[in-house]
């Protein structure tokens, strides 16, 4: 018997209480990877604990945003209703205004729908840890994980222990970790790390109050860029980023710094000058990278899995895939459909395949670095061609590849079509 973690869990000794159950699945992390995979699994009729350090309600930093494909994952697992009745506004309309030219229009639809929403997370997660609830899952909050036990190198439970301090110890027969992109379990078992990108952009948080806005907006300047997207309460939660180089100058003084960016859009610092900021802001970097999501007796969901810059608000929805691809491969293999590693293979392929355009598209826009001279007149082209805004926008929001779009094929069409 190996044990993998630290800090208490490593001195907990003959003191550990072995509980007499073995689940299929012990899912570490509850919020939008984690409460999702737990749903699919114990809806299938497996064992499933789903454990977090957090209580819910409680709140995390997030763009919020749950673009279409997440909303159409959300109206598949029966959970959209009560999201929107939360009072979360739809975002039907995304604008991208890139200084000489504003691409705005509406995403493909996907599932049913085109629009996304923001939900608050503290009313997002906490739907989702009930549903998990609901579906069948053990559900525990305020537990700590401090490791992993490990036989012949194949996982097979977790160490931990809960709010009263009591060491516990689990098994099951696989753990999926979806504790978010500094994970301990990936840690744990050393998942590798491959299409690695440093820190690009330093971005801050914060909500507004008559902050008015009829859809997402972005708006991207030479090494500044901000988007502001409506939410619960009436409020806008507005995320402007510097690259990252300047991260100190921008902490030196955030609120200089947000009122001084928002003057390279005129008509944006109006009306931010009227809005009233009634939440601290909240700041940070996030590397690129991803993991191998599996391995003997683990895997990964979520932005433990994989992880890339916020600009493009895709981290929610990328989530909620994770949970229907990982979960579908975990079910074939409990049902003995498939063996692991087949089956957890197929699942690193498929998300890897669907992403990594993405993850290009993403890590070059957290640049903050002007479009380059291709683009600035492809923009061109495609302005007051409303047909091909909506596919611009499909492709920033993820219901069009950038891989698609970008394809020469398809630029040329664009060119012609605006004849040049």
């Amino acid at each position: 018997m190996v044990f993998l973690g630290g800090g208490d869990g490593a001195r907990i000794g003959s003191g550990v209480v072995e509980m007499g159950t073995t689940y299929d699945v012990i899912v570490v992390g509850a919020r939008c990877a984690g409460s999702p995979t737990a749903i699919l699994l114990a809806r299938k009729g497996y064992r499933v604990l789903l454990v977090d350090r957090a209580g819910f309600p409680s709140d995390t930093l997030s763009t919020l945003v749950i673009q279409p494909q997440g909303v159409a994952a959300l109206r598949r697992w029966g959970l959209l209703e009560e999201v929107i009745a939360t009072g979360c506004p739809w975002i039907e309309r995304y604008s991208f205004d890139f200084g000489p030219v504003t691409i705005a229009g509406t995403s493909r639809p996907v599932g049913g729908g085109s629009a996304g929403c923001a939900p608050r997370r503290y009313l997002l997660d906490k739907i989702l840890v009930d549903a998990a609830a609901r579906a069948g899952a053990e559900v525990r909050e305020r537990f700590n994980v401090d490791g992993l036990e490990v036989e012949d190198g194949t996982v097979t439970g977790i160490r931990g222990h809960s709010e009263d301090g009591t060491p516990v110890v689990e098994r099951a027969r696989v753990v999926v970790g979806a504790d978010g992109r500094n994970s301990h379990v990936a840690r744990w078992v050393d998942a590798p790390r491959y299409h690695e990108k440093p820190r690009l952009a330093y971005a801050y948080y914060a909500f507004y109050s008559d902050l008015p806005t009829d859809g997402f907006e972005v708006i991207i300047r030479p090494e500044r860029g901000w988007g502001v997207i409506p939410t619960n309460d009436g409020l806008t939660l507005m995320v402007m980023g510097w690259p990252h180089a300047q991260a100190q100058e921008f902490k030196a003084d955030v609120e200089a710094g947000f009122a001084k960016t928002v003057e390279l859009a005129p008509d944006f610092a109006a009306r931010f000058r009227a809005a009233t900021r009634v939440e601290p802001f909240l700041g940070g970097a996030v590397e690129n990278f991803f993991r191998t999501p599996a391995g003997p007796g683990w895997a990964l969901v979520g932005d433990a899995g994989y992880n890339k810059d916020p600009i493009t608000a895709q981290g929610i929805s990328d989530a909620f895939r994770d949970a229907e691809l990982c979960s579908t491969a975990i079910d074939e293999w409990l049902e003995g459909k498939r063996a692991y590693d087949v089956a957890m293979a197929d699942y690193q392929t498929s998300r890897d395949e669907h992403v990594f355009p993405m993850y290009e598209f993403t890590t070059q826009l957290a640049t903050l670095q002007p479009p380059p001279p291709e683009m600035q007149q492809l923009l061109g082209a495609i302005h007051g061609n409303q047909e091909a805004m909506d596919d611009f926008v499909s492709m920033q929001v993820g219901t069009l590849s950038p891989a698609e779009f970008l394809a020469p094929a398809n630029i040329g069409r664009l060119m012609s079509a605006a004849g040049i």
